[in-house]
C-alpha cells in the first residue's frame, strides 16, 4: 500500500516538473513544436519524392518552398479580404461610436457618472501611444524572429528525420528495437493522418460556411468563412469566436433578425456534419480525443503558451494518444483519453458512405 501510495506521488511531481519545463522553457520549445509538427505533416510528400529519385535535400528544400507559399497565400487572401473589409470600416465606426453614445448615457443615467468622469477613468486604463507602439514592435519582432526559427526547425528536423529515427532505436534494447520501430512509424503515419485531416477538414469547412453566408447575403462571406474555417483548429473556442465575430460584424451593417439567426443556424448545421461525418471519415478513430480531455488539452496549452499552446494542443495529446496504444504499459491512458463512441460512429450509414 505503501509502495503504490509513493508510486503515486512520484507520478503527480513527475507531471508537475514536465509542465513546469513546458512553462519556463516555452521560448524554446514553442518554434521546435511548431516546427515539428509541419514537419510531419510535409513528410508525405518528401518522401514521395525521395521515392521518384529527387535528391534528399532538394527535396526538403522543395518542401520548405512549399511551406511558405502555403502560407504566403493564407495571410495574402486574408489580407486582400480584410481590405475589403476596410472600405466598410467608416460605417463600422460609425455604428461602433453610437452604441458606445449610447452604453456612455446609460452609465451616465443609471451610475451617476458624468461623460467627463468616464473619460477619465477610460484615459487611465488605457495605455499611451508611445506604449502601444513599444508593444507593437516587440511583437513583430518575436513574431518574425518566432517564424524563422520555425523555417529554420521545419528545414532540419526533416533533413535529419532519419538521424532522429536511428538514435531512438540506439536507446533501446537490441530486442526492442523491432517494437521501437513499428511505434515511430505508426506514430509518424497517424500523426500524418490527423495534420492532413485537419487540413482537408478546414478545407471542406471553407466550402461550407461559404456557400451557408453567400446564400445568407453576410457581408464578406468568404472572409468569415475562412476565418471560422482556420479557427477550427483550435476545437470548440475556436470554431464559436469564428461564428460570433460574424454576427457581432454582421450586427454591425444592419442585418436583421432572420440573417442573425440564418448564421447561427448554418453554424449549427455544419457542426453537426462536421461531428457526425467528416470527423470519422477523415479523421478515423485511431486520433479520436473525448471531449473532457480536448478541454483538458486547451486550458493547459493556454495556461503554459497563451494562443500558440491551444493551436499545438490537439496535435499534441493525438501524439500522446498514439505512444499510449502502443505501449502495454500506457494503453489504460491511451484508453482514457480515447473517445468511446467511435465505434457506435462507424456503424449504419458512416460505413456505407465509406464504402462508397
Amino acid at each position: 500500500m505503501t509502495a503504490s501510495i509513493n508510486s503515486v506521488i512520484k507520478k503527480i511531481l513527475l507531471l508537475f516538473l514536465v509542465f513546469g519545463g513546458l512553462y519556463y522553457a516555452k521560448v524554446f520549445l514553442m518554434p521546435l513544436f511548431i516546427g515539428g509538427i509541419l514537419a510531419t505533416l510535409f513528410l508525405p510528400f518528401c518522401n514521395w519524392m525521395e521515392r521518384k529519385k529527387t535528391p534528399k535535400g532538394l527535396a526538403v528544400f522543395i518542401c520548405l518552398l512549399a511551406l511558405i507559399l502555403l502560407l504566403a497565400s493564407i495571410v495574402a487572401l486574408l489580407g486582400w479580404k480584410i481590405y475589403d473589409l476596410l472600405d466598410d470600416f467608416a460605417m463600422v465606426k460609425k455604428v461602433s461610436i453610437e452604441i458606445l453614445n449610447s452604453i456612455q448615457l446609460y452609465i451616465s443615467n443609471h451610475l451617476d457618472l458624468s461623460f467627463k468622469e468616464q473619460f477619465q477613468i477610460l484615459k487611465k486604463e488605457q495605455p499611451s501611444y508611445g506604449t502601444i507602439m513599444q508593444m507593437l514592435a516587440e511583437s513583430l519582432a518575436s513574431l518574425f524572429t518566432n517564424l524563422i526559427l520555425v523555417l529554420v526547425y521545419f528545414l532540419f528536423l526533416l533533413y535529419y528525420r532519419v538521424h532522429f529515427k536511428i538514435f531512438f532505436l540506439k536507446q533501446t534494447a537490441i530486442s526492442q528495437q523491432g517494437n521501437m520501430e513499428d511505434l515511430i512509424d505508426s506514430a509518424a503515419h497517424i500523426s500524418q493522418q490527423y495534420l492532413l485531416g485537419i487540413s482537408k477538414m478546414i478545407l471542406l469547412l471553407w466550402i461550407m460556411y461559404g456557400i451557408g453566408f453567400s446564400v445568407l447575403g453576410v457581408e464578406n462571406a468568404l472572409f468569415f468563412a475562412i476565418l471560422c474555417g482556420l479557427l477550427e483548429i483550435i476545437p470548440y473556442v475556436g470554431n464559436i469566436t469564428g461564428t460570433a465575430l460574424t454576427l457581432i460584424v454582421a450586427a454591425l451593417h444592419g442585418a436583421n433578425l432572420s440573417m442573425l439567426g440564418g448564421i447561427i443556424l448554418v453554424y449549427g448545421v455544419i457542426q453537426l456534419i462536421q461531428g457526425w461525418v467528416l470527423e470519422p471519415l477523415i479523421l478515423g478513430p485511431q486520433v479520436k480525443i473525448n471531449p473532457l480531455f480536448t478541454i483538458f488539452a486547451l486550458v493547459l496549452g493556454e495556461l503554459l503558451w497563451g494562443i500558440p499552446g491551444m493551436i499545438l494542443a490537439i496535435p499534441t495529446i493525438a501524439i500522446f494518444k498514439i505512444v499510449c496504444d502502443h505501449i502495454e504499459s500506457l494503453k489504460p491512458y491511451g484508453f482514457l483519453i480515447g473517445e468511446i463512441e467511435t465505434a457506435t460512429r462507424e456503424r449504419g450509414f458512416i460505413k456505407k458512405i465509406k464504402g462508397k
